[in-house]
């Protein structure tokens, strides 16, 4: 969740929706996003919406500000989702827990917001349940009981397994720990396992990205996300960077190892499906990512945390303090939301959509858009597909600027 929240129009204080909202719930896919806002370290270049203890300072004990309590505060906006959505038949194909690091939770604590998820909304058949973690906030005996409260898919915060690359990007994990908690992880019983990794660090060589691209495939994981590094302003890397102590990324550096990246996972089994994510086959995407990028519904639990039911979108307060308070006096926690118009809609998927394997409908281009596919196709930025608009490999290297061509319009 990033932590610089949109403005947009107030959000009603009991949290209802417009009908146009609801009308078709329960006919798209339904997931359940549960932000926690939680880090034991705040790493230099995170820009998400992450507290650690120190920075929660006095408010550390209060209520939904705390780890032991938070839960409670989580199961509560659970509740309120349920009697926002009303009593449609909507069974919660997709769980994941994000943060921040979701495992600095208990496992029970885990367990209980999907007891709370099954009981109000019931929990489809095969849901994927998903939490992301850091290598060193997980010992073998967590992997066993997340396992059992109904965690079947882990995503591990790997970044690199170079030292002097963690060490810029303040990660306090040793890479020689991550074989043993992916280890762990498949010996617990979790179907799905994923590597997050991050390319482009200042000091990182073509050599460093190669050894760790090796480290996590030796791991033969399901899934791997790669992520350019990206230097988000008010983070300690962006003060480095202003004060000359670190370069900037260079976008020929990045480019470059996307490309490694990409030949890499492909040789070792791993298709490409998203710009940034590789998986073994269809059944290891994730899919509640997958929620997003086809523009489906999803509620978003905990602080600063973002929804999407039927073209609304909305998020909440950002404290952790604030966002209890808000529950504790049957209010909702939203402090916004957009009601998004046909156009936003059809931006946001070209946006979206273009950047999956399976392209866009050529349809959902206006006169304008269409006349750009074929200068586009020339200079083999995308290809056509029968009705579908395809990256190309070079195309996924300038995808924000094939969007530009296809819908040249300004909010």
């Amino acid at each position: 969740m990033p932590s610089v929240l949109p403005v947009g129009d107030p959000a009603p204080e009991d949290g209802s929706l417009p009908e146009s909202a609801l009308a078709g719930l329960g006919e798209r896919p339904f997931g359940i996003y549960v932000h926690v806002p939680f880090c034991t370290v705040r790493c230099g270049y995170c820009d998400f919406n992450t507290y650690t203890a120190a920075e929660l300072g006095p408010v550390a004990g209060a209520p939904g500000a705390s780890r032991t309590t938070y839960a409670a505060a989580a199961i509560e906006e659970v509740r309120r989702a349920r009697r926002a959505l009303g009593d449609v038949d909507l069974p919660v194909s997709t769980i994941f827990f994000g943060g921040g690091t979701p495992t600095l939770l208990s496992p029970a604590d885990l367990g209980s917001v999907i007891a709370a998820v099954a009981s109000e909304f019931g929990i489809a058949d095969g849901a994927e349940v998903t939490t992301e973690s850091n290598p060193d906030s997980v010992a073998r005996w967590d992997l066993e009981e997340l396992r059992a409260v109904g965690l079947n898919r882990i995503s591990f915060g790997m970044q690199s397994s170079v030292d002097h690359v963690l060490r810029v990007l303040d990660r306090t994990h040793d890479p020689l720990r991550v074989p043993a908690v992916v280890q762990w992880a498949r010996q617990a019983g979790f179907d799905q396992l994923s590597l997050d990794l991050i390319y482009g660090t200042p000091g990182e060589s073509l050599a460093d990205w190669q050894l760790s691209l090796e480290a996590a495939l030796a791991c033969e994981p399901d899934h791997v996300s790669a992520y350019s590094l990206i230097v988000e302003d008010g983070t300690a890397l962006a003060r480095r960077v202003r004060r000359g102590e670190l370069p900037m990324p260079d976008d020929d550096d990045l480019a470059d190892k996307y490309l490694v990246a990409d030949e890499r996972l492909g040789a070792a089994g791993l298709g490409w499906y998203e710009v940034s994510n590789w998986a073994r086959d269809e059944a290891s995407r994730c899919r509640h990512n997958l929620l997003y990028w086809t523009g489906a519904d999803w509620w978003g639990v905990g602080p600063g945390a973002h929804s999407h039911v039927g073209g609304v979108r909305w998020w909440n307060v950002k404290h952790p303090a604030a966002y209890a308070d808000r529950l504790a006096a049957g209010l909702s926690p939203a402090q916004a939301r957009e009601v998004l118009d046909a156009q936003s809609r059809r931006v946001e998927r070209v946006l979206l959509e273009l950047r999956l394997s399976s392209g866009l409908e050529a349809g959902v281009l206006d006169d304008v858009g269409r006349s750009a596919v074929g200068e586009l196709a020339a200079r083999d930025l995308l290809t056509e597909e029968g009705d579908r608009l395809v990256l190309t490999r070079r195309g996924r290297l300038l995808a924000d600027a094939v969007v530009r061509d296809l819908v040249p319009w300004n909010p």
